[in-house]
């Protein structure tokens, strides 16, 4: 089938595909850097384990070891996918060199990223950030929630030079950047104390978020999770802790969901209309959760569907959404990884966009629930494949089955020498 006659289907559905592609091709979903070297960062000795409830499995060959090599690794990626893009960029990808010599995480200043923004700016990308509360040697093992005066002190001062950076991002770039807060701060076994350290990680948010910066542009978040590694039985920045510092400090801050941040039961596509009918910003991180926060790669299954339906149909396209990619395998080879979630993601939002959204929402305000189980089976042998096709082609970008021989030769001719 063409891609007219395809456009010819959805349109007796009442879809507009070519003004689905015009919209999704103006909403950016932002690309994590560290899925090229498994997080591992260039400010600590990268032959040292992480630590702080982070892990990655795997020692497939080609991981990048240099601000080059992972900028590289990127430009592939770029390549292959559509639509518009940032990069996700954490603390620990702070870039030193003999102008800019190494400074510990709390000294750090914009310049330490000012080559990242060339590289964002040659591309036309702007830029996320996160501070990096993980895998440093202050960490002991809590970072904001420590009961010590010293380790908060430093992380604390961490965060600020962190705002500072996103500021610098944000004008550097012409877009907003988001900032988003994420601790592994936590107990292996049962605590003694459970108010004590969330206490103390509020209190050192405060004083995070009391930097001076514009709310327009850079736009903090704090991210929750259920358990990590090391912090099985309990965690300081829980969902409820989280998602009420959110709601009382809607002024400088907004929540941040991780979809394996959760009990395998609780679906991130529901959240986001229950966040977003109190919150005029929501930030996600995309994921792909098995059994717990795994970070597998993002596939085109019925999660990720149905997080991007309701991120379309909550309007959540015009900004009110942040979307942003979180996984790290290192099973496999990095880039392809990169490439099938970011593909996968901008795939589902288009799926959101030729679903007949309005239609269906009328029959169930109508009661007409037979009739919406029907269409709603209907549309999922509807011709998808040649819109998104239509779609890579309009980007200049492979088609689907067009691309994965290009990452095989980067694989032999650049990966496989990186020894």
């Amino acid at each position: 089938m063409s891609y007219q006659e395809a456009r010819e289907r959805y349109a007796a559905l009442g879809v507009d595909t070519d003004e689905a592609m015009k919209r999704l091709v103006e909403a950016p979903v932002s690309l994590h850097c560290w899925q090229g070297d498994d997080v591992r960062g260039f400010d600590t000795d990268p032959t040292k384990p992480l630590t702080g409830g982070i892990q990655t499995t795997g020692n497939y060959p080609g991981r990048a070891r240099t601000p080059q090599e992972l900028m590289e690794d990127l430009d592939v990626v770029l390549s292959l996918c559509p639509g518009k893009k940032k990069i996700n960029l954490h603390a620990s990808y702070a870039i030193f060199d003999e102008e800019n010599p190494w400074v510990d995480r709390d000294r750090l200043e914009p310049r330490h990223f000012k080559k990242w923004v060339d590289f964002c700016r040659a591309r036309g990308l702007g830029a996320d950030f996160n501070p990096t509360f993980f895998s440093h040697p202050k960490c002991d093992p809590l970072t904001l929630s420590s009961p010590h005066e010293q380790t908060r002190r430093f992380f604390i001062e961490h965060g600020k030079a962190c705002i500072r950076i996103a500021s610098y991002l944000a004008r550097e770039l012409g877009q907003p950047c988001v900032m988003n807060i994420w601790t592994g701060d936590g107990f292996k076994d049962i605590p003694a104390d459970r108010m004590g350290p969330r206490v103390r990680y509020r209190e050192a948010l405060d004083e995070i978020l009391s930097e001076p910066f514009d709310f327009e542009w850079v736009k903090p978040c704090i991210e929750s999770k259920v358990f990590g590694i090391g912090v099985e039985a309990y965690t300081v920045g829980s969902a409820e802790f989280a998602l009420s510092y959110a709601a009382m400090n809607r002024d400088r801050c907004i929540p941040l969901m991780d979809n394996g941040h959760y009990h395998p039961t609780e679906m991130v596509s529901d959240k986001i209309p229950a966040l977003l009918a109190f919150f005029p910003e929501i930030a996600l991180h995309v994921t792909r959760p098995i059994r717990w926060d795994s970070d597998h790669v993002v596939l085109f299954d019925d999660e990720t569907r149905e997080i991007c339906k309701e991120i379309v149909r909550c309007g959540g396209l015009d900004g009110s959404v942040k979307i942003a990619l979180d996984y790290f395998d290192a099973s496999i080879n990095r880039v392809s990884a990169w490439t099938v979630g970011l593909r996968n993601t901008q795939k589902a939002l288009l799926h959101a966009l030729v679903t007949p959204n309005e239609a269906f929402s009328r029959l169930q305000d109508e009661g007409r629930f037979t009739e919406l189980m029907v269409r709603q089976e209907e549309m999922k042998t509807m011709p998808f494949g040649e819109i998104w096709d239509e779609y890579c082609r309009r980007c200049g970008v492979p088609v689907e089955g067009a691309w994965f021989e290009r990452v095989m030769a980067y694989e032999r001719d650049v990966l496989a020498k990186r020894v």
